[in-house]
């Protein structure tokens, strides 16, 4: 397996008309590792490939911890805890999830609070942290150029990243951002092709490792089922 700049720990949907449908809209495949033609839809704002440039790199997923570069020779063991962590966190069941409006882009997201994926995703950040690097003062100061909350700070010093813990919000990307007009016309667009395979509950039964290569594509390594 080829070593990567950084990696994260995903939701990514199994094989299926969600999966499928994710890939075709970014135009990336994490699990083929290629590129894919976009759907052609009427109506659209933009061009889907710019619509869709900011989130085509990191695929179709929702992050649960979010990617960091990996300690000196640490693969085997990052692998050996992703494996255990799925080995003792259960499968968590949501209501459903629809698509929604989050500022300037449009997102899957939880229908109602899941206490349970909140614990989840901090399981993922907590056990899984003693895999990753150090941040850089670069990396540091980049992130701080978004203003940050005390809390926000604390996190990014502790975990490596602002929006974990307290701070995390669980949501499946699917659009860079765009002006405030733009999102309600795409929603439009975008809600009668996409609601019925988000139909009835949905089930996060697995996580996924991933990995990013040297052109900034995310491609998955390696994908376990929750059986805590």
């Amino acid at each position: 397996m080829p070593e990567y700049q950084r990696y994260a720990i995903y939701y990514t949907p199994p094989a299926g008309a969600l999966a499928d449908f994710g890939a075709r809209w970014l135009g990336w495949d994490m699990a083929g590792g290629k590129a894919m033609a976009h759907p052609l839809l009427d109506g659209l704002p933009e061009p889907l490939d710019e619509i869709t440039q900011t989130p085509r790199r990191y695929g179709f997923h929702a992050t649960m911890k979010p990617p960091f570069r990996l300690s000196e020779g640490a693969l085997a063991a990052l692998q050996d805890g992703f494996a255990s962590l799925c080995q003792n966190q259960p499968p968590v069941a949501l209501e459903g999830i629809t698509l929604a409006r989050l500022g300037r882009f449009l997102a899957l997201v939880p229908c109602g609070a899941s206490p349970a994926l909140t614990h989840l995703a901090a399981a993922c950040v907590r056990d899984l942290d003693a895999f990753r690097a150090p941040m850089s003062e670069e990396e540091l100061e980049r992130r701080r150029t978004a203003r940050l909350s005390p809390e926000e700070e604390a996190n990014l010093i502790r975990w490596g990243y602002p929006y974990v813990m307290e701070g995390f919000r669980w949501h499946m990307t699917l659009t860079g951002k765009l002006p405030k007009a733009q999102v309600l016309e795409l929603e439009k667009v975008l809600h009668p092709h996409i609601a019925p395979l988000l139909e009835g509950s949905f089930f996060i039964d697995a996580l996924s490792l991933v990995g990013e290569d040297a052109e900034g594509r995310f491609h998955l390594i390696d994908r376990q089922p929750l059986t805590g």
